[in-house]
Protein backbone atom coordinates (compact mmCIF):
# COMPACT_ATOMS: atom_id res chain seq x y z
CA UNK A 1 0.00 0.00 0.00
CA UNK A 2 1.14 3.58 -0.46
CA UNK A 3 1.17 6.24 1.90
CA UNK A 4 1.35 9.92 1.37
CA UNK A 5 2.54 12.32 4.05
CA UNK A 6 -0.40 14.00 5.73
CA UNK A 7 -2.90 10.77 5.43
CA UNK A 8 -5.23 9.90 8.53
CA UNK A 9 -4.68 6.39 8.97
CA UNK A 10 -6.09 3.91 11.66
CA UNK A 11 -3.65 1.50 12.91
CA UNK A 12 -2.53 -0.70 16.06
CA UNK A 13 -0.94 2.27 18.41
CA UNK A 14 1.53 1.35 20.54
CA UNK A 15 1.74 3.25 23.84
CA UNK A 16 2.22 3.61 26.99
CA UNK A 17 -1.11 1.62 28.36
CA UNK A 18 -0.81 -1.19 25.92
CA UNK A 19 -1.85 -1.58 22.00
CA UNK A 20 -4.96 0.71 21.04
CA UNK A 21 -6.28 0.59 17.65
CA UNK A 22 -6.21 4.64 17.05
CA UNK A 23 -5.66 6.92 14.04
CA UNK A 24 -2.60 8.49 13.30
CA UNK A 25 -0.81 10.83 10.88
CA UNK A 26 1.72 9.80 8.04
CA UNK A 27 4.91 11.57 8.36
CA UNK A 28 7.32 10.50 6.47
CA UNK A 29 8.06 11.26 2.92
CA UNK A 30 7.54 9.41 -0.33
CA UNK A 31 11.26 9.12 -0.37
CA UNK A 32 11.27 7.24 2.57
CA UNK A 33 8.86 5.02 2.06
CA UNK A 34 10.81 4.00 -1.65
CA UNK A 35 13.80 2.78 0.09
CA UNK A 36 11.60 1.06 3.25
CA UNK A 37 9.66 -1.48 4.28
CA UNK A 38 7.69 0.71 7.15
CA UNK A 39 5.72 4.11 7.62
CA UNK A 40 6.42 6.71 10.26
CA UNK A 41 3.19 8.13 12.33
CA UNK A 42 2.21 10.50 14.90
CA UNK A 43 -0.65 10.10 17.11
CA UNK A 44 -3.70 11.43 16.60
CA UNK A 45 -5.76 12.02 20.10
CA UNK A 46 -9.23 13.41 21.05
CA UNK A 47 -7.74 14.75 24.41
CA UNK A 48 -6.70 17.88 24.02
CA UNK A 49 -6.27 18.84 27.81
CA UNK A 50 -2.56 20.29 28.81
CA UNK A 51 -1.32 20.92 24.65
CA UNK A 52 1.91 21.76 24.74
CA UNK A 53 4.37 23.29 21.77
CA UNK A 54 5.12 19.94 20.02
CA UNK A 55 0.69 19.41 19.82
CA UNK A 56 -1.62 20.91 17.26
CA UNK A 57 -5.44 21.29 17.60
CA UNK A 58 -6.77 20.04 14.07
CA UNK A 59 -8.77 23.09 12.54
CA UNK A 60 -9.97 20.61 9.85
CA UNK A 61 -10.32 17.21 10.96
CA UNK A 62 -14.14 16.27 9.95
CA UNK A 63 -12.60 16.30 6.25
CA UNK A 64 -9.73 14.36 7.63
CA UNK A 65 -12.27 11.22 8.31
CA UNK A 66 -12.00 11.95 11.87
CA UNK A 67 -15.06 11.36 14.18
CA UNK A 68 -14.18 13.93 16.96
CA UNK A 69 -12.36 17.19 17.32
CA UNK A 70 -9.08 15.82 17.65
CA UNK A 71 -5.10 16.72 17.77
CA UNK A 72 -1.60 16.03 16.68
CA UNK A 73 0.72 14.55 19.00
CA UNK A 74 4.48 14.50 18.30
CA UNK A 75 4.50 10.26 19.80
CA UNK A 76 6.24 9.35 16.99
CA UNK A 77 6.70 5.34 16.17
CA UNK A 78 8.11 3.56 13.02
CA UNK A 79 5.49 0.31 11.59
CA UNK A 80 5.95 -2.21 8.93
CA UNK A 81 4.03 -1.01 6.26
CA UNK A 82 1.73 -4.42 7.01
CA UNK A 83 0.65 -3.17 10.50
CA UNK A 84 -2.81 -3.42 8.60
CA UNK A 85 -2.83 0.51 8.55
CA UNK A 86 -6.02 1.85 6.77
CA UNK A 87 -6.18 5.36 5.30
CA UNK A 88 -9.56 6.88 6.70
CA UNK A 89 -8.64 10.39 5.23
CA UNK A 90 -5.81 13.29 4.49
CA UNK A 91 -5.12 16.23 6.26
CA UNK A 92 -6.06 19.91 5.18
CA UNK A 93 -3.05 22.13 4.01
CA UNK A 94 -3.43 24.26 6.99
CA UNK A 95 -3.38 21.69 9.37
CA UNK A 96 -0.44 19.23 7.18
CA UNK A 97 1.62 23.12 7.75
CA UNK A 98 0.65 22.56 11.55
CA UNK A 99 1.60 19.18 12.13
CA UNK A 100 5.07 19.86 10.06
CA UNK A 101 5.72 23.03 12.60
CA UNK A 102 5.31 20.48 15.10
CA UNK A 103 7.35 18.30 13.92
CA UNK A 104 10.45 21.02 13.60
CA UNK A 105 10.11 21.83 17.16
CA UNK A 106 9.97 18.49 18.36
CA UNK A 107 12.93 16.91 16.18
CA UNK A 108 16.14 19.16 17.18
CA UNK A 109 18.78 19.38 14.53
CA UNK A 110 22.17 19.27 15.47
CA UNK A 111 23.08 21.79 17.65
CA UNK A 112 19.80 22.87 18.72
CA UNK A 113 18.29 22.78 22.33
Amino acid sequence: MRFTPGDVVTVDFPGVTGIKRRPAVVISSAQYHSNRPDVIIGLVTSQAKGLGVTDYALQDWQTAGLRVASVFRSFIVTLPRSSNLVVIGQLSERDWQGVRACLKVALAARGEA
